[in-house]
């Protein structure tokens, strides 16, 4: 089979994948990491999620399953759940530093792979 010229997007793919072979105990299922999207944008955005918000978000699956992603998600380090101080049944969703350099790192293989 003639292999053919890698675009943009394969060599993206490439970039992630060496990226996941550093540190291939901290690898994101795919829930989580459409969650951890979620999250990261509406940080971005400047939006407040509460963890109530979050396991209602269907199109992800189950409330057992976003509950336990989100677990997940605080054990490898990439969110951290913050208590409400004015009721103490509420926690707000927070990205951590480990996510931002996570994103910032999917920012510069995105930026190599489209500058050749």
């Amino acid at each position: 089979m003639k292999a053919i010229k890698p675009s943009a997007y394969a060599r993206f793919l490439n970039a992630l994948d060496s990226l996941d072979r550093m540190s291939p105990s901290k690898k994101l299922d795919s829930v989580e990491e459409q969650l951890l999207n979620h999250i990261y944008l509406a940080s971005v955005n400047g939006e407040t999620l509460l963890v109530g918000d979050v396991i209602l978000l269907e199109k992800f699956g189950s409330q057992a399953t976003l509950h336990g992603r989100l677990k997940n998600l605080v054990s490898k380090g990439f969110i951290q759940l913050v208590d409400d101080k004015a009721d103490g049944r509420r926690k707000s969703v927070h990205i951590t530093a480990k996510a931002e350099k996570y994103y910032q790192q999917l920012s510069e293989c995105l930026s190599k792979a489209t500058r050749l």
